[in-house]
């Protein structure tokens, strides 16, 4: 072959290489001011996210480009446009000319990793899994999101992924981002499961990734404010069960609301439409669990949620569902906290990110004693978790994210 013609042979397999790229959605990004290794795009921080822009940083951030990383000492978030799915994200953390403490969150404030320290000159690769999400269902329908979905919360309906870097000082290298195929696990229910937009507001929904390998991806659907009717007539359900495949999981958690329900069979509906919701699962080759709802603050003195533990319960036994009881956990935790009881709560509901963790820790050890084949997912930090020995709010050390709104969640 001539010099010419392998010249093109070589242009040709380039652009084929870049057509299964794009259409795979597979993204390499280089951040720093040194030359990116073959395949990757540089990132300096002056790429903004937007406009013209399918990737950049967030408006608002302020970088340090150093020779093989970006910097900062506040909380930023870089955004790629991608469609619907899970995808792996690889990242490589550190720096040369010092040290690195990173924490990583996705989409809205979902925990994906924590406290990943490196040492001067040293870098560290860690991957994890993300779930994106659109409202459209097949077949033309939408979820109906409520208005602050449309506007605080878009972030975790838009066609992008946002990952927020945050710690004492993040030091970002690069990122690899593929799609995947791997089992999910669904979560539905409402405030103290959702993926709460910002500060200081949060549930165990939202931390509950970063407790699994990166071979599992965490769906969160639970909505605030929201019962089993209002998210059946919402399509929440309708859009997971036309994603969910054979090996999935859905976690359901609901009660706070929809023990609202005033009406004499409301108790006997909430049980039939959890056991319909079962019985779809099931019909999609996935795997149901029902989680208690855990109490409120004042569930210390007195049961605050009526007679809707319970009759999860009953479901599971009725049913052979794999139970996970964070009503029962919950009330251990909160005894076990005496006086800081105020220190995992933001009201006399919703939790802030000490609680909401330590929650997704009794979750977590409910997956471990109760759900077998979910819990060979779990990392091997996970650790075994007794709620009548919490960890000290004292020693809580995921940092906080930059976003700040007083306002309190739908529902109570």
């Amino acid at each position: 072959m001539n010099s010419r013609n392998k010249s093109i042979a070589v242009v040709v397999v380039l652009i084929a290489a870049a057509c299964v790229a794009a259409e795979n959605h597979s993204q390499k990004f280089s951040f720093g001011v040194e030359k990116p290794s073959p395949g990757f795009l540089r990132v300096l921080p002056a790429t903004i996210n937007g406009g013209t822009n399918e990737f950049g940083f967030e408006p608002g951030a302020s970088l340090r480009a150093g020779s093989n990383c970006v910097t900062s000492d506040q909380p930023f978030l870089f955004s790629t446009r991608l469609p619907e799915g899970n995808y792996r994200v690889t990242v490589v953390f550190g720096d040369d000319a010092g040290e690195s403490d990173n924490t990583v969150k996705a989409e809205l404030r979902r925990l994906m990793l924590e406290k990943v320290a490196t040492k001067k000159g040293e870098s560290v690769k860690r991957s994890f899994i993300v779930n994106l999400r659109t409202p459209k269902i097949a077949g033309g329908s939408e979820v109906r999101l409520k208005p602050r979905e449309r506007e605080s919360e878009m972030v975790n309906w838009d066609e992008q992924l946002t990952l927020e870097f945050n710690g004492p000082r993040p030091c970002l290298r690069s990122l690899e981002i593929e799609p995947v195929t791997v089992p999910t696990i669904f979560l539905c229910g409402d405030s103290t499961v959702c993926d709460q937009p910002r500060e200081p507001w949060n549930s165990w929904g939202q931390m509950l990734p970063r407790f699994f390998k990166p071979e599992i991806a965490v769906a969160n659907y639970a909505q605030s404010g929201e019962s089993i009717k209002s998210s059946l007539s919402a399509r929440r359900f309708e859009k997971v069960f036309s994603l969910m495949k054979t090996n999935d999981w859905l976690l359901v958690q609901f009660g706070h609301n929809d023990m609202k329900d005033r009406a004499t069979n409301a108790l006997a509906v909430y049980k039939a439409n959890l056991k319909k919701l079962v019985a779809q699962t099931r019909g999609k080759g996935g795997t149901p669990v029902l989680v208690t709802s855990m109490e409120r603050k004042t569930g210390l003195e007195h049961d605050t949620l009526a007679g809707y533990p319970n009759a999860v319960r009953e479901v599971a036994k009725e049913d052979g569902v794999a139970l996970i009881d964070l009503h029962a956990m919950s009330k251990v935790f909160y005894k076990a906290l005496g006086p800081n009881l105020d220190r995992a709560f933001q009201d006399g509901t919703h939790h802030n990110n000490y609680g909401s963790f330590e929650l997704a820790r009794c979750v977590v050890e409910g997956v471990r004693n109760n759900v077998p084949a979910l819990a060979k997912f779990l990392t091997e930090d996970a650790g075994v978790f007794d709620p009548a020995h919490p960890d000290s709010p004292d020693e809580f050390r995921i940092p906080a994210s930059a976003a700040k709104d007083s306002a309190k969640p739908e529902g109570n």
